[in-house]
């Protein structure tokens, strides 16, 4: 692999998955403003902050002259219930009111990926759709749950690879990696488009 790869993301477990698939890469968080604009859809919002996230830290000013020809990947998850947009839970409280929403309902969790090339500005860009259907939750289930695993950074106060499983019902996608936020499937296709093997 004769290409740096960087991973525009402070989200623990998108460093995870990417390490478990032997991609060699630095991380770099990314700090924009990931405000929603008026009326924007949440595939139209997980793309932009993708796309956002992977040109801010391949044109940040601090970025060394070995990174200027790096591909960058940004990614962002959007969550959509009962026709709202859902982000990470500002604290405890809003994330029981978040499960309490997703009670009994489908979520729709829109993964945003991009790879920026940061020696010719090209980027591709898509996003992976995956559904969850959650079970009906009481809120002694709920509480349980935000004391066993405190997901506060997490889209929607949803671990799914953690003990927030046993808050689903069923799950719906084509990359188990978008439910995570890191559509890995897509991604390999865009690492291979700028000419890196991933095996």
């Amino acid at each position: 692999m004769n290409r740096r790869i960087v991973l525009a993301s402070s989200s623990p477990w998108r460093r995870e998955i990417l390490a478990r698939a032997g991609i060699p890469f630095t991380v770099r968080a990314p700090g924009i403003d990931e405000s929603p604009r008026p009326g924007e859809s949440a595939p139209a919002l997980a793309e932009r902050l993708s796309i956002a996230k992977a040109k801010a830290v391949a044109e940040s000013p601090a970025n060394d002259a070995a990174g200027r020809d790096a591909l960058v990947i940004g990614c962002d998850q959007v969550a959509e219930c009962r026709g709202q947009l859902i982000g990470k839970p500002r604290d405890h409280a809003h994330a029981v009111a978040q499960l309490q929403s997703a009670s009994g309902a489908t979520v729709t969790l829109h993964s945003g990926i991009a790879l920026y090339d940061a020696a010719t500005a090209a980027v591709q860009s898509a996003v992976e759709v995956f559904t969850v259907e959650f079970r009906r939750l009481d809120r002694d289930l709920i509480e349980r749950y935000l004391r066993a695993e405190q997901p506060y950074q997490c889209c929607g106060s949803l671990k799914a690879e953690g003990r927030g499983i046993a808050l689903l019902r069923r799950l719906h996608g084509d990359d188990p990696n978008a439910l995570i936020g890191l559509p890995m499937i897509r991604l390999v296709d865009m690492l291979n488009n700028a000419g890196v093997d991933v095996v």
